[in-house]
């Protein structure tokens, strides 16, 4: 497994040019932009005629004379939030596939299509799970032990299983793109701490808050040995939904305590920079993260609030932005998969409520569930059994790209983490058309818009001192990338 993972960190580095492996973050890559006074145009539709296709350019004219009824002025001189990333979740079972279901070969270029923002799509941000989800090979978490038996050291911590496939892939990713942010989240802590015994449902018994708030920190130094940067944390996944896999109830009040009496402290002691987010479950209840942020003892220790969109609507996130305008607003799971199989219609909710939707409601980041799944939906433990992955691996090793790849490319290629969301104005509702605007590091600049209806949209973008004008196709998402 060694030499396979020298191998591929060896071949990914020579055929992704940029970063290098020793840098602390890497340097971002940013995307190619046409010649000045052009505007680069990348179109999918519902159709699926045009799957992230490169249009001919559009020119940029200067001066304000717009008179279109679809106007949208945008102002790069206002700046919103900082955009972190966009992706989905390296899951047990999506590391699993990738790692031991393809050929070295398949391997180097499906991650090159995956996280090269100039040969590929550009996923800059990952979720990883501590220990065993509902998408694992098993039920596991790193410090299991006979029944009856504690570990309140936490001598007998180890990552070994993690070792099998996702650390190999995990240091593949980190050797060709440095700069991409891992995201990491326990589904239940050790059975041993829990009042039902069980990784299945149950909640962390009191008497065990610190070893567990260790626990974080002895999971945080394993990964850092093995050179995988953990950017953030979540306390816990859905902690409202107690299910048959992987999973742990925690009410806000108990999350409060665990976090400021415990994880925090713990954090500041030892020096670590990884930031705590809160919640991490559904847009239905941001009374959860609200109460725990209104703590003025716990406030301090939160970088953030992370959701889910399993119920709900992402005008949540803007409620919990507004009570808290300093704290981080995350988005780190949705899945696709059999219960919505028409590819026009998912285009279109995904970028409406999670891509489009997310940013305009504060989010600095948008990941999706499962990176990769196989033909069966699978490997399953116990949850879900018929989510899509972002990419479909079958048992020869080939790659089908599913709606959720074409997302997530209409975002992560052109905006690049450390860009801002910037005003723009909102179109009308009659237009059907919804956006949003952002400027990357280099000063380059990308508007994402979506046409909801039936009907070609024609439309003026303008920043007060220069105008282009587009027809966006109907059922279609355009990103436009210009100086």
């Amino acid at each position: 497994m060694h030499k396979i993972t020298s191998f591929l960190g060896l071949c990914l580095s020579m055929v992704m040019s940029g970063c290098s492996a020793d840098s602390p973050n890497g340097n971002v890559k940013l995307p190619e932009v046409d010649d000045t006074g052009k505007v680069a145009v990348w179109v999918t539709n519902g159709s699926q005629t045009k799957l992230l296709q490169k249009e001919n350019p559009l020119s940029i004219i200067k001066g304000n004379t717009a008179a279109s009824s679809n106007l949208i002025n945008i102002n790069f001189g206002t700046k919103y939030q900082e955009m972190e990333g966009f992706g989905a979740a390296l899951t047990g079972s999506s590391a699993y596939l990738i790692n031991k279901k393809m050929d070295a070969t398949q391997r180097v270029a499906l991650l090159k299509d995956l996280f090269d923002p100039e040969a590929g799509i550009g996923i800059s941000y990952l979720r990883v799970t501590m220990g065993a989800s509902d998408f694992s090979l098993e039920d596991f978490t790193y410090n299991d032990l006979p029944a009856g038996q504690t570990d309140p050291e936490l001598s007998k911590f180890s990552i070994t299983k993690d070792q099998d496939d996702l650390l190999p892939v995990l240091k593949s990713v980190v050797s060709a793109q440095p700069a991409i942010r891992i995201m990491a989240t326990p589904w239940s802590a050790p059975a041993w701490m829990k009042d039902n015994g069980k990784l299945a449902g149950g909640s962390l018994k009191p008497e065990w808050y610190g070893a567990f708030a260790n626990y974080f920190i002895k999971y945080l130094d394993a990964y850092k040995k093995e050179g995988i940067n953990i950017d953030a944390i979540s306390v816990q996944n859905e902690p409202l939904h107690e299910a048959a896999y992987p999973s742990m109830g925690m009410d806000a009040a108990a999350q409060n305590v665990f976090i400021k009496n415990h994880l925090g402290p713990v954090f500041k002691n030892n020096g670590v920079k990884a930031k705590i987010l809160l919640y991490d479950h559904n847009w239905d209840r941001p009374d959860y993260p609200i109460a725990i942020l209104s703590d003025a003892q716990t406030n301090p220790f939160v970088t953030g609030s992370a959701f889910h969109a399993y119920g709900g609507n992402v005008s949540a996130m803007s409620e919990v932005h507004h009570k808290f305008p300093d704290k981080g607003l995350y988005f780190t799971e949705i899945s696709g998969g059999r219960w919505a199989t028409n590819f026009s219609d998912n285009l279109k909710w995904n970028m409406s409520n999670i891509f489009i939707g997310t940013a305009n409601n504060w989010s600095k980041n948008a990941l999706l569930w499962n990176l990769a799944l196989d033909e069966n939906d699978g490997p399953k433990n116990k949850g879900c059994d018929n989510c899509r992955g972002v990419i479909t691996i079958a048992a020869n090793g080939a790659v089908t790209k599913n709606v959720e790849y074409y997302t997530i490319a209409h975002m992560a290629k052109f905006i690049r983490p450390g860009a801002f969301r910037v005003q723009s104005d909102k179109f009308t509702a009659a237009s059907k058309l919804e956006s949003s605007a952002f400027v990357n590091t280099d000063g380059s600049k990308v508007l994402v818009v979506l046409n909801q209806g039936a009907d070609n949209q024609k439309f003026t973008v303008t920043d007060g001192a220069t105008q282009f004008n587009y027809s966006i196709e109907p059922n279609a998402v355009a990103t436009l990338v210009w100086n």
